[in-house]
């Protein structure tokens, strides 16, 4: 409001009273006016500044997914040490060390059950390893059958590193047209989503914004769960490229799906005068035609399409974006083809589940990645549940979704299972209403069998995973997956998301016939995986169970599997930023003081909750996220009690002695001793230090507490 003067008001009560301008900060999502003798009429921010104001989502409340530390190792798990090998983390063991001192280990398992007992301060070193305890061969605890593989995989690294950073700078050489919307078109096209936009979502799209308007190719994986409004990126996305004169293509690999978008994105673009083509099998000829013609021309400004987009009659007058959806249905032909379209133009990958090669390629920077994980408001976890494969199984979920007026997903590997599968389901609940869908049947036969189970007219829609990514059905609550052992992680979980849409609480039954300990474990994932925003979660697990292949080549194999996927890609993202911290550069302070570097059992009781935190902490590279991760241990577990914050105090001094290069330091009742790596000591000064080599010791008072002595020392030293 320029141009007015507005008194700050603390309340909504004290401004009524002065009924006058003002300002207040309050979670209005729009203006209104109360009337009364004087009315009161209130402006937003939104009001004014549309989008461009920051409005969190209401009720969003903070959501820990379960990818949120992939990096810390658990116990029972496989894990490599950096200067050891795989080993297996077996937990925690605490041991008395008298005048009534704990101290708390932990316990790796090597090859011919040797055990060695780390300080948790060494987790900075452990890392988590993808494979299945059996079925590796651990490394001997001196770390003699380790170096020589470690020592190779460095090699691979560092080269692969090269090739990443030339990447990189290619594509910061490129350039791009710098595109942004003009202002009040697109705000007239924002206020048509109906909902709030959650943080993760807002900050997705400013992401794209960013790198649209940055002169620079957009290569960008949009990682968000079933339902967690991709879509809508995707729309603002093509929103500012249309709106600045360029062209739209959205690669998608169905036609049901290819259908569901040309809808979506007609609805959107209609107000504006903005058409949308549509080219798949499904699109008459005489429409084919004519979308090309208007591309050509570049008249037509958005067309969504199956892989028909690559057609070598399909030309672009003025291509300006891509966006290729559920990336992890394109084979690497088709992606091949694809590639063809998106030379020197942005380019938007989006995927609830992006296949470990994509995934791997956004967490090592090759791609640059955005992951919604905010849930919308009332979305529920969804029970996933995991059974033998039977009739009487399969009629009761179907039944009991039927008695609660719902409908239900009947999924099968293959179009010859439906008929029999058909014929089972009609002998055991003769009563429920079945329609059948498969790609084979003629494009209008799709549209109407699905349109008939929408509109209710069928209890259950039994087909192929066609409908893998379709309509969204609210009522649909019950999926139920047979031989899921035939699907993919990443289609079971896809599969899983067409159900729980309306806040309903929603069932997913995996009934197997399989008695595979491998397929028992992948299905595991899903039980385990079953709060929103899991899709990441789920393909980091398969990224480790398949992995990545290389980034650089169709290698489907390479040096991944020595460090395994989470700790090769940090490695490969630190070397191609050229930072110091490579592998053979990861290394632990040694501290020996007379305190206790644990947090007190009656304080944080779990024993895994203790190693997470533990792990955290031994991962944090600046003491801001010390601070960060201290408050959360408060706010989780109540005020730390002293032996906590002397544990984060420790943590605190570890991170200055790495910062100065002291590779130990001693603390006992009558001196302070630090040696330091080669070249790092400066010139002594001061009479009270005495240097021999990199190993300097002061003398320090002994009636002083053990962090006043430190404190002192490193005082000393900074003169």
């Amino acid at each position: 409001m320029s141009g007015i003067k507005a008194e700050r008001f603390a309340g909504w009560d004290e401004m009524k009273k002065g009924r006058r301008e003002g300002a207040l900060l309050a979670d209005f999502d729009a203006g209104f006016v109360e009337a009364g003798r004087k009315s009161l009429v209130v402006v937003t921010a939104s009001d004014v500044l549309g989008s461009r104001a920051h409005h969190p989502q209401p009720m969003a409340r903070a959501w820990t997914p379960a990818f949120e530390h992939p990096e810390v190792p658990e116990p029972g798990g496989v894990v490599i040490h950096l200067q050891r090998g795989l080993a297996v983390l077996e937990g925690l063991q605490t041991f008395d060390m008298g005048k009534g001192v704990a101290r708390e280990m932990v316990r790796l398992e090597f090859a011919g059950d040797d055990a060695v007992l780390v300080p948790p301060a060494d987790l900075a070193l452990v890392w988590p390893y993808a494979g299945e305890v059996g079925k590796l061969t651990l490394d001997k605890a001196d770390g003699s059958t380790w170096w020589g593989r470690r020592g190779e995989a460095e090699r691979e690294i560092q080269n692969a590193a090269k090739d990443l950073a030339k990447h990189i700078a290619k594509r910061r050489r490129r350039r791009a047209p710098r595109l942004v919307a003009p202002g009040p078109a697109y705000e007239r096209f924002v206020t048509r989503f109906p909902y709030f936009t959650t943080p993760d979502q807002a900050k997705a799209i400013q992401d794209v914004l960013d790198d649209l308007a940055s002169g620079h190719p957009m290569d960008r994986v949009i990682c968000g769960d079933v339902g967690f409004g991709k879509t809508e990126v995707a729309l603002r996305a093509a929103a500012t490229v249309a709106l600045s004169g360029k062209q739209v293509a959205i690669a998608v690999p169905t036609t049901v799906l290819a259908r569901q978008h040309v809808a979506t994105f007609r609805k959107r673009f209609g107000p504006l005068g903005i058409e949308v083509g549509n080219l798949s099998r499904a699109t008459s000829a005489a429409d084919a035609k004519e979308t090309k013609e208007g591309l050509r021309r570049g008249k037509l400004k958005v067309v969504v399409g199956t892989q028909a987009l690559v057609s070598k009659d399909v030309k672009f007058g003025d291509l300006g974006l891509v966006i290729i959806d559920e990336e992890q249905h394109f084979g690497a032909a088709e992606k091949v083809k694809l590639s063809s379209l998106t030379k020197g133009v942005h380019t938007l990958w989006m995927s609830a589940t992006p296949i470990p090669r994509t995934l791997a390629a956004g967490l090592a920077g090759f791609r640059d990645l955005s992951v919604i994980a905010t849930p919308p408001v009332h979305r529920l976890p969804i029970v996933t549940k995991v059974a033998p494969l039977s009739d009487a199984a399969i009629a009761a979920a179907l039944l009991r979704e039927q008695r609660r007026r719902g409908q239900s997903f009947l999924i099968c590997p293959r179009i010859q299972d439906l008929e029999p599968m058909l014929a089972r389901v009609q002998a055991a609940a003769p009563d429920l209403r079945i329609v059948c869908l498969h790609g084979r049947l003629p494009a209008d036969e799709i549209d109407d069998r699905m349109m008939s189970f929408v509109e209710a007219e069928a209890d259950v829609l039994l087909a192929t995973n066609i409908v893998e990514s379709g309509l969204d059905i609210p009522r649909a609550n019950t999926m139920v997956v047979c031989w899921p052992e035939k699907f993919g992680l990443a289609q079971l979980h896809q599969l899983r998301g067409r159900v729980g849409r309306g806040g309903t609480r929603a069932f997913a039954y995996l009934l197997s016939e399989s008695s595979s300990g491998h397929s028992e474990k992948r299905l595991a994932v899903l039980e385990e995986f079953s709060k929103p925003g899991a899709g990441f979660a789920i393909s980091e697990r398969d990224l480790d169970l398949r992995g990545a292949g290389d980034l650089f080549s169709e290698r489907q194999s390479g040096h991944v599997q020595v460090f395994g996927p989470v700790l090769y890609s940090h490695l490969l993202k630190q070397a191609s930023e050229k930072t110091d911290d490579r592998a053979g550069d990861l290394w632990v302070p040694d501290l020996n003081l007379p305190i206790a570097e644990m947090l007190p059992t009656s304080y944080v009781q779990s024993k895994n909750m203790r190693l997470e935190i533990y792990g955290r902490v031994a991962r944090c590279q600046r003491e801001d996220d010390l601070d960060d991760l201290e408050e959360e241990t408060a706010r989780r577990f109540g005020p730390l009690p002293a032996g906590a914050r002397d544990f984060f105090a420790v943590a605190r001094l570890r991170l200055d002695c790495k910062r100065r290069g002291i590779v130990r330091l001693d603390a006992g009742p009558e001196a302070v001793a630090a040696t330091f790596l080669p070249g790092r000591l400066r010139k002594v000064k001061s009479k009270s230090l005495q240097r021999d080599g990199d190993r300097v010791v002061y003398a320090s008072k002994q009636d002083e507490k053990p962090f006043e002595r430190i404190e002192e020392f490193i005082g000393i030293l900074d003169e």
